[in-house]
């Protein structure tokens, strides 16, 4: 993963810092691979020369700015890499509920309106437990599309969120999976209404 660094910044002593190529030893052998952490215990004057880093075993090496991003900025990297590897995860095939709200739903439109999708997503057990979970929503504003994931959307409906609300009582439901009509079954219920019932 190749992290961009500030174009003048000198990193002072004591930052913690990554390294981004394998740290060779005298024997031209490899001391600390790609991605070991480091402390830098000697900076610079300039970009040209190298800074002094000492790692988690005492060894030290002297290793240019080109070759070393700052440990905050690499985790930072890590997880926008991780978000941008569950939007392709296939989260919108995990609808189980989808709605249309909003003018178009209650027969209000006119030619400039949007259709405004809203509705619910089940994630995969795998990425519950992942490391950096699952996002609280999806949202796509091209298409006009939001969908929450399931455990906020309970949440949500639990604090009677109007815009949950909406989109459990929306008259235009274009998809919705067997669990998901068991779901909003439940929901009606537990807010006092009837399954046929709609927003006042």
């Amino acid at each position: 993963m190749s992290v961009s660094n500030e174009s003048n910044l000198i990193y002072s002593v004591g930052t913690q810092v990554v390294a981004q190529k394998d740290v060779m030893a005298a024997n031209d052998r490899i001391a600390h691979p790609a991605g070991a952490v480091g402390v830098i215990v000697r900076s610079p004057v300039d970009r040209t020369h190298a800074y002094r880093v000492k790692f988690s075993d005492g060894f030290e090496a002297p290793i240019h700015h080109d070759q070393l991003v700052r440990l905050a900025e690499f985790k930072s990297q890590t997880i926008r890499d991780a978000d941008a590897s569950l939007a392709s995860a296939g989260l919108y095939e995990r609808v189980i509920y989808r709605c249309v709200i909003g003018s178009r739903a209650y027969g209000l439109d006119d030619e400039a309106s949007d259709t405004d999708r809203r509705g619910i997503y089940l994630p995969t057990a795998d990425l519950h437990w992942s490391l950096y979970g699952v996002p609280e929503q999806l949202e796509n504003d091209e298409t006009q599309e939001v969908y929450w994931e399931l455990q906020k959307f309970i949440v949500l409906a639990l604090k009677a969120n109007p815009n949950v609300l909406e989109c459990l009582y929306s008259p235009i439901v274009e998809n919705v999976t067997p669990l998901g009509a068991e779901l909003l079954a439940k929901d009606r219920t537990g807010t006092g209404h009837d399954e046929g019932s709609s927003l006042e």
